[in-house]
């Protein structure tokens, strides 16, 4: 553990200096909230680029709450853990409400970041899509698919320390994939942390308003 980050704006420090050395094309940087934005904060300003949040929501089994099965964004396609479903015996169609439930939260707390602002328009642009660390690799997925669907010119998932499993999915999505730490023996995000306290949404507004 002698590579653990203090905290996430330490992280965010370290990875906007992996970062900032290649070429950037009208870059936006999106922070997948909430625990994202903090560690993308530091990487937008390095790039002077707008600072935006993405949101996507865990889906969950009917009647199992406690099993994530997939994920969704605000918009576009959902990611869905195709395996997993047919291990416990759930189809797709059982899904649509609980699909249904997870944007509409989504949707609500984008809503709550942005307010009546619209998001940045990513078209044509380079695209860095954010996270503090890639356990599964659900979320940030889902709302890899939702910023593709926005035609940007390009994609680039990036995070402090994430599983190798993970990121292989993550690196069928995005066009590159850039991780300071991919260890073999990975449990939780939270054990690379000195700190890893939950972010709150009011550092997630005062973050948002400090790059606006």
């Amino acid at each position: 553990m002698t590579n653990r980050f203090r905290g996430r704006a330490d992280a965010g420090a370290r990875l906007a200096a992996a970062l900032v050395p290649a070429q950037w094309h009208d870059p936006v940087v999106f922070g997948l909230a909430r625990g994202g934005l903090p560690v993308a904060a530091p990487v937008a300003l390095r790039l002077r680029a707008p600072l935006e949040p993405a949101v996507a929501r865990k889906v969950e089994a009917p009647g199992r709450p406690e099993l994530g099965v997939g994920a969704v964004a605000p918009d576009g396609p959902p990611y869905l853990d195709r395996a997993g479903l047919a291990a416990v015996g759930i189809t797709e169609d059982e899904l649509v409400a609980a699909l249904g439930r997870a944007r509409a939260e989504a949707r609500d707390r984008v809503h709550r970041y942005l307010g009546d602002r619209p998001a940045a328009e990513v078209t044509g642009r380079d695209v860095l899509l954010i996270d503090d660390g890639v356990a599964t690799g659900s979320t940030a997925i889902a709302a890899l698919r939702a910023l593709r669907e926005q035609e940007p010119d390009r994609i680039v998932f990036a995070a402090p320390v994430g599983a190798p499993e993970a990121l292989e999915k993550l690196a069928g999505e995005a066009d590159e994939v850039v991780c300071l730490l991919r260890p073999s023996r990975f449990r939780a995000v939270g054990e690379w942390y000195a700190d890893f306290e939950q972010t709150t949404d009011a550092e997630v507004s005062s973050l948002l308003g400090a790059r606006r």
